[in-house]
């Protein structure tokens, strides 16, 4: 004589029962995965550590010649700026003073940005020659690209100004 079944229970477990039942736990223990997995979102990128801030351009003197100076505020480590390029071409070339006394200019192969630190790109110090760009009108805007040896390629505006004329000035920002 068959045996009764269990309080609560219809009949015997069959075959096909006990398939689905293991169908369905397999399937709850990929969707439980699945949302684990989900609730971990990946940490969105981290700022950059490089910003560069208040870029002026003069416009180029008669025979064509510029400067151009930005502030750079690294938060991270230290790093070099080893080159430059503007939204209106022409040939970068990085400056800066031969002693700390002595305002006489050289050219160097990179400049030194060290870790947590504001550096000022300025006239008294180290800062971008420009030669052969295109036109640059004051009061109007270029793009100018920084390229660091870790951070890479970081872009700002700058304004060409013109202070012999009035025009806006990074000594007076």
């Amino acid at each position: 004589m068959p045996s009764s079944p269990a309080p609560g229970r219809i009949g015997p477990v069959g075959p096909h029962l006990r398939r689905a039942r293991a169908i369905a736990a397999c399937g709850l223990v990929v969707l439980a995965a699945s949302l684990a997995a989900g609730c971990s979102a990946p940490a969105p990128p981290p700022a950059p550590a490089i910003k560069l801030s208040s870029a002026q351009v003069t416009q180029p003197s008669a025979t064509g010649v510029t400067d151009i100076y930005v502030d750079v505020q690294n938060t991270g480590p230290a790093d070099r700026l080893i080159g430059a390029r503007l939204s209106v071409g022409g040939h970068v070339t990085l400056r800066s003073p031969v002693g700390t006394d002595v305002m006489d200019m050289h050219t160097v192969r990179a400049i030194t940005i060290p870790a947590r630190s504001f550096i000022g790109l300025d006239p008294n110090g180290a800062h971008l020659l420009v030669t052969h760009a295109g036109k640059m009108i004051s009061g109007r805007e270029i793009t100018v690209t920084l390229l660091f040896a870790h951070a890479g390629a970081i872009s700002v505006s700058a304004m060409v100004t013109n202070p012999a004329t009035g025009g806006a000035s990074y000594f007076l920002n």
